[in-house]
C-alpha cells in the first residue's frame, strides 16, 4: 500500500483549484461523463470485491448490496441509490469532488446526505487510493446505509461532529468513526465478521482483518477507542469487535463530553497496544508490521 503522490488530488486535497462553488462543496456526479475506462475500472473493482465478501462481509452489507441498483458493469448513478436509499433509511447520497472540510462533512452526515466522491481510481491505484473515490465510498459505505442502525449511528456521528469541533475534541471522535464505520468488526454468529466500509472496499486489508496472525482482534471500547491512534498509510495493527450494529445506536444515547475529558487526561495509545483490561478476541503476533518496518514484507 504505497501513496501516488503524483496521482492527481480531487476536492479539498487540489486546494483552492479544487474548491467547488456551492458551499456545500455538492457537485453534479455527472455520470454521462464516466469512460468505458472508468467503468471497466469499477468492474474490476466489483468483480473481485464480490468474489472475496462472502463469508467475510457481515450479513447486513450483503443484504444491502441485493437492495440496491449497484452491479458490476457500470458505476451506480447516485440518483438511482438515493431512490431507494430514502424511502429505508431517509439517507441520499450527493456527489462531491473528493475530500471536503471537516463541517461541511458532519453537515451532510447530520441532514443524512453521503457525501460520495464522483471520481474514480486509475487502474494502476487498484489497490491503495490516498483518498476515497466513488468505489470507496459507494461499494464500502452505501450498502451499510441501507440498515437503519447504521444509518441512525452515522446521522448522530455527524451531528456529534460538529459538537466535538466546538469543544475542541475532534481527534478523539475521528477515532471512533475509524474504527467503526470504516475498520470495523463485529460478532456473527457464525464469526468475526468485517463492516467498515475502508476494510468491505479493500481487497487485501478484506482478507487481512480476518485472516492475517499479525493484528490484534479486541473488543470495542468507547473510551479506549478515543484515546488509540490508528493507521492510514497501512493496514491496521488492531481492529475493534463490536457485539452488533445495534450496539452502535447505544453510543448514540451517551453524552461523549465526560468521555472526551476522561480521554484527553489519560495517555494515548499507539495501534498496536493491548491493555490488561482488554477483552482479547486474539491477539496479534505483530508479523506484518515488523516486517514492514524490517523492509522484508511482500
Amino acid at each position: 500500500m504505497l501513496t501516488d503522490t503524483a496521482a492527481p488530488k480531487h476536492g479539498l486535497a487540489a486546494g483552492d483549484a479544487g474548491r467547488p462553488e456551492n458551499a456545500d462543496w455538492t457537485i453534479s456526479q455527472g455520470w454521462e461523463h464516466y469512460t468505458p475506462a472508468d467503468h471497466a475500472t469499477w468492474k474490476t473493482l466489483y468483480e473481485r470485491q464480490t468474489q472475496l465478501l462472502p463469508g467475510r462481509a457481515c450479513d447486513e452489507f450483503v443484504q444491502g448490496m441485493r437492495d440496491l441498483p449497484i452491479g458490476a458493469d457500470e458505476i451506480p448513478d447516485f440518483r438511482h441509490l438515493s431512490e431507494v436509499l430514502m424511502p429505508r433509511t431517509g439517507w441520499q447520497v450527493v456527489a462531491v469532488p473528493g475530500l471536503v472540510p471537516d463541517d461541511v462533512f458532519f453537515d451532510h452526515l447530520a441532514n443524512r446526505r453521503f457525501p460520495a466522491g464522483n471520481f474514480i481510481r486509475k487502474p494502476h491505484e487498484l489497490d491503495y487510493l490516498e483518498e476515497p473515490d466513488v468505489f470507496h465510498d459507494v461499494f464500502g459505505h452505501v450498502p451499510m446505509l441501507m440498515n437503519p442502525a447504521i444509518a441512525d449511528f452515522i446521522q448522530a456521528y455527524g451531528q456529534g461532529g460538529l459538537r466535538a469541533q466546538k469543544l475542541g475534541n475532534l481527534s478523539q471522535l475521528a477515532r471512533v468513526y475509524w474504527y467503526t464505520v470504516e475498520f470495523g468488526l463485529l460478532q456473527q454468529g457464525d464469526g468475526l465478521r468485517l463492516y467498515g466500509s475502508g476494510i468491505a472496499s479493500s481487497y487485501t486489508e478484506s482478507q487481512f482483518c480476518l485472516d492475517s496472525p499479525s493484528p490484534n482482534r479486541i473488543r470495542f471500547d468507547l473510551e479506549r477507542v478515543m484515546r488509540t491512534n490508528y493507521r492510514i498509510d497501512d493496514f491496521q495493527e488492531t481492529y475493534f469487535v463490536i457485539r452488533d450494529l445495534d450496539e452502535l445506536l447505544e453510543f448514540t444515547r451517551i453524552d461523549f463530553a465526560p468521555l472526551y475529558e476522561s480521554a484527553t487526561r489519560a495517555p494515548e495509545l499507539q495501534p498496536g497496544d493491548v491493555l490488561p483490561t482488554d477483552q482479547v478476541f486474539s491477539r496479534g503476533d505483530g508479523s506484518y508490521h515488523r516486517a514492514r518496518k524490517q523492509g522484508t514484507a511482500v
